[in-house]
């Protein structure tokens, strides 16, 4: 290559190669130092990488190089999430094995990560599809199922009818697949679950005492998500049945105010109801209705509220009155019982919903100072107050009216105190072949029946017939399905269903520490030395899914004596998504950047740079062809420079102002890097590559050169190596320790003083730091470098700006 001219295919090719061929990012746990665990969200091996990945992945791999120059040991590694529908999907359409489809991606990706020049650990690297990995997952659940923390149960649950598989709450958004974005359906069937309610307490506790390096947001949205409530079970009796309606309230105090009772119209009473008192054509058009409602909207409570009578009453514990029962679609069946006691005069959606079908409204909390009329509200009032019409709790402060309601309750076995959770079971059953196996037999003697350790993994099958109908391809495979069960040796089925991906991303990270471990899913030691995470990156849309699954997962196995870690990571980053011409990056949309094009035109330092450049990484990102040329113009810039400068020997002198500058900068762009701050460390260094190519070539001296090519390492990491090496140094820019700072250096006794004539700048001015204005202004029209660019021209006015800039407007 030109040495004058930055060929950035040739010089990352070199450097790739070069880091490959000397292990530069195999981590040692033996070496000296303290250890740091870095790690990005792991990708599903879809094909190719995209600008979102690019953005994420150089997010940490500056963190983790920075790191590495601090003489840090830095766990980086990377993996692929590769069980999944659209593996399934290409087995169907294109006619190619799902594993054949999933590692021919996972070739291409892995090679477009390494042009990228990321400082991954390669011999850690591990695929979730390979038995060797989901060998120890089935060994979890089998453990969980000994100790029944799984169970199955038929239920409600949400359908794709275009991926024929379950969905967790979690990935449905706004009413569709988070996967194929179909239409979401409910479907009643028998499905695995865990029992993470179990740990809802546990979740919500942590979230304070051991997640103080999350970000607010994320601790708020799982906060919410497992939704603790504070209240009372209450029992309505039915009319004409022993049978009992149990509801939960946060509000017993409003008891006396029930007028009818509202069901989610998934209850299993809904429908006995209607059959049992002629409705059920009217229940069954309402059901279909509203089956179709967007599953987040009800939650956000963003859609007409809707009912149908089915039929029955049930009576009010205390008073005996008689309440009729509606179906109504703003009834969550995962929030407390199902079953709601409604209350018009005191909650806003009982209010609508009486209001519309003409149900009456009782006032039993009055506000103070104000007498409640039902005839002429326009809301319901659920302020404080005292209670009336409330029999023998009349005069009470509602809020001791809570306490002594629930009390009385308990008293007379009609119900009592109690917590709850929104948090529900996670539905772990898929309908598809491309997943772990669930590891149970089904015997007809012994019903359900773990497989024995001995005999794991239960491995897919590979000569399976992908037609995209009748559920899981696996069920038809006799083979796989007709076995023996291991207790008492009689014939029985395999179960068929397998595991929700989200599984397989609920525990990798601990895997990571002993990737290659034969005795159990993970090695106590290493796990001891390495986690939790040190540092965890990854997007905000995984808040409510996978950000609880792991840590969910992690206190499942500490529980089972796995390890003893209780949360698995300390500190969590969330990125921002990346958007073109105001709307995020997808095919659909036609406004997807090829990160392979960019990197053929361009190189990907420039990638790298314009990705952290151009927005905070917590903000969303707009993409912008100038920006990256801008960044490759800055680069350039760098380039020029450092070449400019190849033979300045060390014995040149720092000046005061050149010994400010660099320390500033290194002050600068280390704290913004230890903060995630890379848009303006990037800032920092380019107001020092303007500050040295004003100072002139003769003024520049060694240490600033080599400096600049320090600091650009982390950000930009083939060009810094290969300048690093033109400057005459002769191992890799890695084994370089990141440059200090002295802050005496920084807080000098004079300033500089930037002077612009009609805005440009045309000359720098050091100052004592404790001259007035008037004295800097007369310092600028007295230099003869600025009258000479003022070209016998007066001033019109002159701006100071203390301790920054002169500005002359002539």
């Amino acid at each position: 290559m030109t040495d004058k001219i930055y060929n950035a295919k040739d010089i990352e090719s070199k450097w790739q190669n070069r880091w490959e061929e000397t292990h530069a990012f195999k981590v040692d746990e033996k070496a000296k130092g303290e250890k740091y665990y870095l790690l990005e969200m792991l990708p599903y091996p879809s094909g190719r990488i995209h600008m979102g990945h690019v953005r994420n992945y150089t997010i940490g791999d500056v963190a983790a190089r920075y790191r590495m120059m601090r003489g840090v040991k830095v766990l980086h590694p990377m993996g692929w999430d590769a069980f999944g529908m659209p593996a399934e999907n290409a087995a169907i359409q294109r006619k190619v094995h799902p594993a054949d489809w999933t590692y021919k991606n996972i070739d291409y990706m892995r090679g477009q990560m390494k042009r990228l020049g990321f400082s991954y650990d390669w011999e850690r690297e591990f695929a979730t599809c390979d038995s060797s990995y989901y060998k120890w997952e089935q060994l979890i659940f089998t453990r969980m199922f000994e100790k029944g923390w799984v169970y199955k149960k038929t239920s409600q649950i949400n359908w794709c009818p275009s991926c024929k598989t379950v969905l967790a709450n979690e990935q449905v958004s706004a009413g569709c697949c988070w996967r194929c974005d179909s239409g979401v359906e409910m479907k009643s069937m028998s499905q695995w679950y865990f029992r993470i309610t179990d740990y809802a307490e546990e979740l919500l506790i942590d979230i304070d005492d051991k997640l103080q390096g999350w970000p607010e947001r994320v601790k708020t949205m799982q906060r919410e998500w497992i939704g603790k409530s504070h209240g009372a079970n209450i029992d309505f009796p039915i009319e004409g049945s022993d049978q009992k309606i149990q509801i939960f309230t946060t509000r017993p105090d409003t008891l006396f105010g029930v007028t009818f009772m509202s069901l989610a119209w998934e209850h299993p009473l809904v429908k006995e109801f209607a059959k049992k008192n002629g409705k059920e054509k009217e229940v069954e058009a309402f059901i279909e209705k509203s089956s179709k409602i967007d599953h987040k909207a009800r939650l956000e409570d963003t859609y007409e509220k809707d009912g149908v009578f089915t039929g029955a009453y049930c009576l009010n514990p205390l008073t005996g009155d008689k309440v009729p029962v509606y179906a109504a679609n703003f009834v969550l069946m995962e929030y407390g019982t199902g079953a709601v006691m409604a209350v018009p005069g005191h909650d806003q959606r009982d209010f609508e919903f009486a209001k519309k079908y003409n149900l009456p409204i009782k006032i039993v909390i009055q506000p103070i100072d104000e007498a409640l009329d039902p005839s002429t509200m326009d809301g319901a009032w659920e302020g404080a107050g005292t209670m009336i019409n409330s029999g023998e709790f009349d005069g009470l402060k509602n809020k001791d009216g809570i306490k002594a309601v629930s009390e009385h309750l308990k008293k007379n076995k009609l119900g009592g105190s109690t917590v709850t959770y929104r948090l529900k079971d996670w539905c772990l059953s898929r309908q598809r072949y491309w997943g772990t196996p669930i590891p149970i037999i089904h015997c007809d003697k012994c019903g359900a029946v773990p497989v024995p350790e001995k005999e794991l993994p239960v491995e897919l099958p590979h000569d399976v017939e992908f037609t995209g109908v009748g559920g899981s391809p696996l069920s038809r495979v006799a083979s796989f399905v007709d076995t023996d069960c291991p207790k008492c040796g009689s014939a029985g089925k395999r179960e068929t269903d397998t595991m929700d991906t989200f599984v397989e991303s609920s525990w990798y990270m601990l895997r990571y520490a002993c990737p290659r471990y034969d005795k159990a899913p993970v090695d106590p030691k290493m796990m001891k030395y390495w986690l939790p995470i040190d540092q965890y990156i990854g997007g905000i849309e995984h808040a409510v899914g996978h950000l609880i699954y792991f840590r969910y997962f992690t206190k499942v196995m500490r529980d089972l004596g796995m390890h003893d870690l209780d949360e698995p990571c300390k500190n969590l980053m969330t990125q921002g998504m990346v958007y073109k011409d105001g709307a995020k990056m997808s095919k659909s949309k036609g406004n997807v950047v090829d990160p392979d094009d960019m990197i053929a035109k361009y190189g990907a330092d420039t990638m790298r740079l314009f990705s952290l450049f151009a927005a905070p990484p917590e903000k969303d990102l707009e993409w912008n062809d100038k920006g990256v040329e801008g960044s490759h113009r800055f680069l350039l810039r760098v380039w020029r420079l450092v070449m400019d400068h190849l033979d300045i020997d060390g014995e040149t002198k720092e000046s005061p102002e050149a010994a400010r500058w660099r320390n500033k900068t290194v002050k600068k762009v280390t704290e913004d890097i230890e903060r995630f701050h890379f848009n303006t460390a990037i800032a920092a260094v380019m107001e020092y590559v303007n500050y040295l190519y004003g100072v002139g070539v003769e003024k520049i001296d060694r240490l600033a050169v080599e400096t600049l090519v320090l600091l650009i390492s982390p950000l930009a990491p083939h060009a810094a190596e290969e300048l690093w090496e033109k400057l005459g140094n002769g191992e890799s820019i890695l084994g370089k320790s990141w440059p200090t700072f002295d802050e005496a250096m920084i807080a000098s006794d004079t300033l500089t003083i930037v002077v612009q004539v009609n805005g440009k700048v045309r000359e720098r001015l050091d100052i004592p730091a404790d001259m007035s204005d008037e004295d800097v202004k007369q310092s600028a029209l007295s230099n003869e470098r600025v009258i000479s660019f003022m070209e016998g021209k007066e001033p019109r006015k002159v701006i100071v700006i203390p301790k920054k800039l002169v500005n002359i407007v002539l």
